[in-house]
């Protein structure tokens, strides 16, 4: 897939970024990926690039960008359970920083940016996140209600600010959930919120798995939960083309 690196003008200064699409010359559904808090990195990219290969253009902003471009934290080439501990010591200070109303600005600059891109088809976006990334992706969604239909998550803790974020939500929404991550009566809870809240959605625990499995850079991933993840996310997607 080609790819691009992007400097996205946002309120704070400007938001690097890379971006992967087709290589053909139409113009394609835009996808706005937040990363996980490992930020981004070479998995990001081949991830981008596999949903690129599915005939979108992917947009992944570095979330940190505040502090410096990517990678902000020097990562090793694989995040085992050895490392987490000094890596999420220099990285809780930068996530803890990205405050609501921050992410919320920037959302605005990203779909902004996503949109006006040459690339881009015209019509609705989809947003998806990762870990951190996951909630973002959910203020985005209903921050914009009239720009994202679909939006999806993935071991994020898409609960934390409550039911009233769901309200504002009129995508379509996937949610997987690591089994380590929420129990079946949180799910049952989880899910009992956003029916009340009237949100299209499916949300379920993928089995077999602990928080951050769609990472194959960490001792975290599980191949079926990649999978499963690709299963779920790629005919969500496809409402992008029926709606455009």
């Amino acid at each position: 897939m080609p790819t691009k690196t992007l400097q996205i003008p946002t309120a704070d200064g400007k938001a690097d970024a890379f971006a992967a699409f087709p290589d053909h010359g139409e113009r394609h559904p835009g996808v706005l990926m937040y990363a996980d808090g490992f930020g981004i990195r070479p998995v990001l990219r081949d991830m981008a690039d596999e949903l690129a290969s599915h005939g979108y253009y992917v947009l992944v902003p570095n979330l940190f960008y505040r502090h410096g471009p990517a990678p902000v934290v020097e990562l090793p080439e694989h995040i085992g359970e050895e490392e987490r501990p000094a890596v999420f010591a220099r990285l809780m200070p930068l996530i803890e920083a990205h405050t609501a109303a921050r992410a919320l600005s920037d959302a605005d600059a990203y779909l902004r940016f996503l949109t006006a891109q040459p690339e881009v088809a015209a019509g609705p976006v989809a947003v998806t996140g990762y870990c951190f990334g996951g909630l973002l992706a959910m203020r985005t969604a209903a921050a914009h209600p009239d720009q994202v239909a679909a939006v999806a998550a993935f071991h994020g803790p898409v609960g934390a600010d409550g039911p009233d974020l769901f309200s504002k939500v009129t995508a379509k929404v996937h949610l997987g959930h690591a089994e380590g991550d929420l129990t079946p009566e949180a799910l049952g809870e989880l899910n009992r919120a956003l029916d009340a809240a009237g949100v299209d959605h499916t949300s379920e625990i993928y089995p077999g798995t602990v928080h951050g499995f769609t990472m194959s850079d960490t001792d975290a991933f599980s191949a079926s939960g990649l999978k499963r993840h690709w299963d779920r996310l790629l005919p969500l997607l496809e409402r992008l083309r029926a709606d455009g």
